[in-house]
């Protein structure tokens, strides 16, 4: 046997145990983290039930409004903060967003009107933003391409596991304080507790991600001497296969045509994405008049239906080493099930099932789409992009729910707005399919 290929062997084998240590080691504190990230921003759409109820001048555009100022706040820091995890250190960071977004959930179950509503989700994200940018950062330090995208469905089935898990609890929590069977608890009612209670894990795991998440593989206690080289040794070498002798600033990323179109494709999305997540639970309860026990179980068919879609497509996508069709199918899927469900109303069943086909395509999307960015940049400039990426498209959050909310107030129905939802993922999935034309084009052009 010849003496690279001996070689070859310990490091390849080597390079197998630190991805698979990588894995139980990092992705289960990141996947919980973003679970309560994802309880604490969303809970507003279990809240709200009783929320308009209990305060003066609350209704759904107010909600709308106040769940989309979010991400204007969320907008504003999401590019440093991605930055920082890039050069400072990914621990330290997502320690700050985590104790820093609990404080300010908890500080939800204040408001007692429409104005500290929209202070406080505007605080919020802020104290944000960041996170979600930075772990697809952080897990480019760790995982190698070939990993990447079921690294990441791993760490984005967490966001439909919450959806699942979290109604049950909160629905619970809205008790508190309902009838003279269940009393107000220390002064404060249910939708108070759903934004106490969340809050309080973000705190606690803030402590827990100061102490045990590690930046990069080469300060891994874990990690032998052989697996820490073997691991930097690849990722180094993609760094140099992606860049190619070229390496870009941060500003050239963020004025990069692709990047710009990964930005609006995203946009377009969560202006879908988002609304739909907030405003289901109100809808299936305008339409047939639910009761909460009810409610509470055809919720979660949805987000367990995307949970099994985004692993399926993460492990599809890195099994087979395709991104652009992992991308656009589900998005169409999800865009057509959107433009179908108008059509289901008075019928429970298939108004769920159309539900359960939107978040599937609108989840499913995102492992492969979010390993766009790395295919063509890299450190600081992948940083930044992914940071812009992210608060760009996050606006369509904004703009998504402020819009349900607010057609739904002036005219009384949801329909409009789902149209105008569907058409948008239409577009993103254009768009996408657009990014990859551009790319091929560019490297005909490198050939030549």
């Amino acid at each position: 046997m010849s003496s690279s290929l001996t070689d070859t062997l310990p490091h390849s084998a080597a390079l197998d145990r630190a991805r698979r240590k990588a894995y139980w080691h990092l992705l289960p504190l990141l996947f919980v983290s973003y679970m309560i990230a994802y309880v604490d921003r969303q809970n507003v759409a279990v809240a709200k039930l009783t929320m308009t109820k209990d305060l003066v001048g609350f209704d759904n555009a107010v909600i709308g409004f106040g769940a989309g100022i979010f991400y204007i706040g969320y907008v504003l820091l999401e590019i440093p903060g991605t930055l920082m995890v890039e050069r400072w250190s990914a621990r330290k960071w997502i320690c700050r967003i985590m104790i820093s977004w609990g404080l300010m959930a908890a500080l939800t179950a204040a408001v007692t009107s429409p104005w500290q509503f929209y202070s406080v989700r505007f605080l919020l994200g802020l104290a944000e933003a960041g996170f979600f940018p930075g772990v697809i950062v952080y897990l480019t330090h760790w995982f190698p391409s070939r990993d990447r995208a079921r690294a990441l469905a791993i760490f984005l089935v967490a966001a439909p596991l919450a959806q699942i898990l979290s109604p049950w609890l909160s629905f619970k929590l809205l008790k508190i304080g309902a009838d003279a069977a269940h009393p107000p608890l220390l002064g404060m009612v249910g939708w108070q507790w759903v934004y106490v209670f969340w809050a309080l894990p973000a705190i606690a795991l803030g402590a827990i991600v100061f102490y045990k998440l590690v930046d990069r593989p080469g300060q891994a206690a874990w990690l032998t001497a052989e697996e820490k080289t073997a691991l930097e040794n690849e990722l180094e070498r993609e760094r140099g296969l992606t860049t190619k002798g070229k390496r870009m600033t941060v500003l050239e990323a963020l004025r990069n045509p692709k990047v710009l179109m990964l930005a609006l494709a995203y946009f377009c999305m969560t202006t879908g994405s988002i609304g739909m997540e907030l405003f289901m639970t109100s809808i299936l309860k305008d339409w047939y008049k639910l009761k909460d026990e009810m409610l509470q179980w055809l919720i979660i068919l949805p987000p367990a239906a995307a949970l099994v879609g985004q692993l399926v497509a993460g492990w599809s996508s890195d099994r087979y080493k395709e991104r652009r069709w992992h991308a656009i199918v589900p998005i169409v899927l999800g865009s057509a099930s959107m433009g179908l469900l108008p059509q289901t109303q008075g019928s429970l069943v298939l108004t769920v099932i159309c539900f359960m086909a939107a978040f599937t395509g609108f989840k499913s999307y995102m492992p492969a789409f979010w390993a766009l960015p790395s295919m063509f940049l890299t450190s600081a400039a992948a940083a930044g992009s992914i940071g812009l990426i992210n608060s760009l498209g996050n606006l369509g959050g904004a703009f998504g729910s402020t819009l349900l909310g607010t057609v739904q107030t002036m005219t009384g129905s949801y329909v409009g707005a789902l149209y105008y939802m569907c058409c948008s993922a239409l577009v993103s999935a254009s768009i996408i399919f657009g990014f990859f034309a551009l790319r091929k084009k560019e490297a005909e052009s490198d050939r030549s």
